[in-house]
């Protein structure tokens, strides 16, 4: 079975807004530049949607060559300039520890004003601040998926992938297709990954993408038919590991190992 990749979406700032380029290259740690960067409160625990759902209205833009980071907010306010490196920092993500080390420059500032309270910007010393080691670190979920959750949820329009916060949309393949790759190997454009579980679903999924606020019950439709996936509850899309580096771009196939 195959299909095609329809959107890409990075988040350079772990729970701020997403950008979606045309194309992306794969390598061992996933794509370059996706949640380079992270949000702790005072006492360093993760700062993030379920907290602060606005923080998603947040755009940032960043390069991951030149280090220059961009985030405009809201009211139209932006913020940026070339990132220097502070001095190692001891967190945890998701109870592991995560090296990172703090961002010095102007964002830290504008990000405790707009989520109202002190916050911390970290550099993910890893490449990406995801949810622990072992867990994968390239995602996919497909249209089909989506558009069945829409009929579940009994919405009037189709729910934007954004919410779920993957690297790959597809389409092409039934409603969660990508279920039967758990195990097994999947081609996109000129990388492959090996996948590994599925993706167990939280209280993010349920808001806006555009206005982080809670407009639909994603978890109480995914309670309804998909309470429990092969190792998570509420499971949507897959995740998996990078096993050839390579180039990915908008409309590249898709294609499952038989």
């Amino acid at each position: 079975m195959s299909g095609r990749v329809v959107r890409i979406s990075i988040a350079p700032v772990k729970a701020l807004g997403l950008v979606h380029p045309n194309q992306v290259r794969l390598e061992a740690r996933g794509a370059a530049g996706d949640r380079r960067f992270w949000l702790v409160d005072e006492s360093g625990r993760l700062y993030n949607n379920r907290r602060c759902g606005p923080l998603m209205t947040v755009r940032p833009s960043w390069d991951e060559q030149t280090r220059v980071l961009e985030l405009a907010f809201p009211d139209g306010t932006v913020v940026g300039g070339q990132v220097e490196l502070g001095a190692p920092v001891e967190v945890q993500l998701h109870h592991v520890d995560h090296p990172s080390r703090l961002v010095i420059g102007p964002w830290q500032k504008a990000l405790s004003s707009f989520a109202g309270e002190p916050l911390r910007l970290l550099w993910s010393e890893t490449g990406a601040a995801d949810r622990s080691s072992g867990r994968g670190t390239v995602s996919l979920v497909s249209h089909g998926s989506l558009e069945q959750l829409r009929e579940q949820a009994g919405a009037a329009a189709p729910v934007d992938g954004r919410r779920f916060r993957m690297l790959f949309e597809i389409d092409g393949v039934d409603a969660h297709a990508e279920d039967a790759w758990i195990g097994g190997r999947v081609t996109l454009g000129g990388a492959e990954i090996a996948v590994a579980g599925d993706v167990g679903r939280c209280v993010i999924t349920t808001m806006d993408p555009d206005r982080g606020v809670r407009d639909l019950d994603t978890l109480g439709a995914l309670a309804e038919y998909r309470r429990q996936g092969r190792a998570e509850p509420l499971p949507f899309g897959v995740y998996g590991e990078v096993r050839s580096p390579g180039l990915v771009r908008v409309g590249d196939q898709v294609t499952a190992a038989a």
